[in-house]
């Protein structure tokens, strides 16, 4: 047989792409009960869907995905969006548990995700372009920055468009899911406090994320609850050798220090490695608390005392509401506020 040779019906060498025409004759349905079998209608017998799905694969049928979204007016795809240098989206698990969070609410959807990462500058610009330019039917921003203008720009465009975090301007209207990062900052503070630490400080998040500002503002509040003087404050960057570095200013500015809440469980890994490298015992001279919970708090070989950041469930919830916007467009969908609850470890109580 000749190699370029294909099967009867196929396309190949020579051959036309099989239209609509020959998968409804081929299916033995009406071209019009073969595209709503195509495009997943509602009014199509098991026997013709299961007709129609042979033949696709039977033919080699492709859909004209240009057609589809002619007549259904979608893409078939939504859009993560992550404002973040590729790198620190690579080795930070956040990221993946957003990814499987969303992924878990496309499942029992046709939509497909797409992921881009976005930085500043001229990236923003491309990746605007392309949400502009009806390749997805909604985005989900996640790690957005104070300086990021994916409110504004997402909001003129009338893209379903949910954002995971608060974002810094809540007057538009857009949803969000997020956690309680106030009261997760009041409950580290309390935790330590009720320890008897009395010199505390922080390994804080960049001032230009919400969720930094919101932990940081709720770990402020905890010490005056407590009847504590706040302590020395150094930003970090959410990695865990930023949060080594953020410690080694905030020891050489407070040698006494007795417990440190770093705001994620990156920076409080690079806080326990700066004790250690000073001689430092955790927790019997520096008792410290991280932010997150990721599975990765335990490399160390230390259980740390965190804040749980339900991830997975929080990008899930996302995923459906960005489902539900894009099949009720313009419906008012109120924020979802995940609760803080604290994780006690071998970091603060041996």
């Amino acid at each position: 047989m000749n190699a370029n040779s294909s099967r009867p019906g196929t396309p190949g060498a020579g051959r036309p792409s099989p239209t609509l025409e020959n998968l409804a004759s081929a299916a033995g349905v009406s071209r019009s009960t073969a595209s709503r079998a195509i495009n997943g209608g509602s009014k199509v017998s098991a026997k013709a869907q299961a007709a129609v799905d042979a033949a696709i694969v039977a033919l080699g049928y492709t859909p004209n995905r240009a057609a589809r979204s002619l007549v259904t007016r979608r893409a078939g795809s939504v859009a993560l969006v992550i404002p973040e240098p590729d790198a620190r989206v690579m080795m930070d698990p956040y990221f993946a548990a957003v990814i499987t969070g969303v992924n878990e609410a496309l499942r029992g959807t046709d939509l497909q995700l797409v992921l881009l990462m976005s930085r500043a500058g001229d990236d923003s610009a491309r990746t605007l372009r392309y949400l502009r330019g009806g390749h997805v039917d909604g985005a989900i921003v996640v790690s957005h920055h104070r300086a990021d203008d994916w409110v504004e720009t997402l909001g003129a465009t009338g893209l379903p468009t949910v954002f995971i975090g608060r974002p810094w301007d809540t007057g538009a209207g857009i949803p969000y899911v997020d956690l309680d990062n106030f009261e997760g900052g009041r409950l580290a503070a309390r935790h330590l406090a009720s320890l008897g630490r009395t010199t505390l400080a922080s390994v804080a998040g960049p001032t230009d994320m919400t969720a930094a500002v919101d932990r940081l503002d709720g770990w402020l509040q905890g010490l005056k609850d407590a009847g504590l003087q706040p302590g020395p404050v150094i930003h970090g960057d959410f990695t865990t050798t930023g949060g080594a570095a953020a410690a080694g200013r905030l020891l050489a500015q407070a040698p006494g220090v007795d417990g440190i809440f770093a705001a994620s469980d990156l920076m409080a890994l690079g806080v326990v490695d700066a004790l250690r490298g000073t001689g430092r015992r955790v927790p019997e001279d520096v008792a410290v608390v991280g932010f997150d919970n990721h599975a990765i708090q335990a490399s160390n070989g230390l259980g740390l005392t965190t804040v749980a950041h339900p991830m997975v469930d929080m990008a899930s919830a996302a995923g459906q509401l960005l489902v539900s916007a894009i099949g009720s467009p313009g419906e008012h969908m109120d924020p979802v506020v995940y609760p803080a609850e604290l994780v006690v470890r071998a970091s603060t109580v041996p």
